[in-house]
């Protein structure tokens, strides 16, 4: 598991290979992440919105932006968490992904954004 706090928001990530197929003539390798959001910090914030960094092995990149997380822009108060399970498919067994939620603080209405640490995917029939 991967963790990192920015501004008192702790992110974990949990990852998991579920499997190969084809799409358009194409082997595609799928990957799930599970993602808790905690609010350590004294104050309530809500997530507003997402930017991924998703890497394959083939040097591929794709940034992906969005409202909220699965249409949900969670409120957190002090002490509560979000979790969420989502996934991406890569053109090869191995990338990693990285980027940040941007998130208000009702305190005092300013915007800040909360990085999410850069984790790993990886197909295990693939690992040496």
């Amino acid at each position: 598991m991967i963790q990192q706090v920015t501004r008192g928001i702790k992110i974990s990530v949990h990852t998991s290979f579920e499997g190969t197929f084809y799409k358009n003539y194409k082997m595609h390798f799928a990957f799930a992440y599970i993602i808790t959001i905690e609010n350590q910090s004294k104050d309530s914030v809500q997530l507003h919105t997402r930017h991924w960094r998703i890497k394959d092995s083939l040097s591929r990149t794709e940034h992906v932006d969005g409202e909220g997380v699965i249409g949900k822009k969670p409120v957190l108060k002090p002490g509560e968490s979000h979790t969420y399970q989502s996934g991406c498919l890569l053109a090869s067994p191995f990338g990693n992904m990285s980027g940040f939620y941007n998130m208000v603080n009702f305190s005092n209405s300013k915007q800040f954004s909360v990085i999410i640490p850069a984790f790993k995917l990886s197909a295990p029939f693939a690992l040496n």
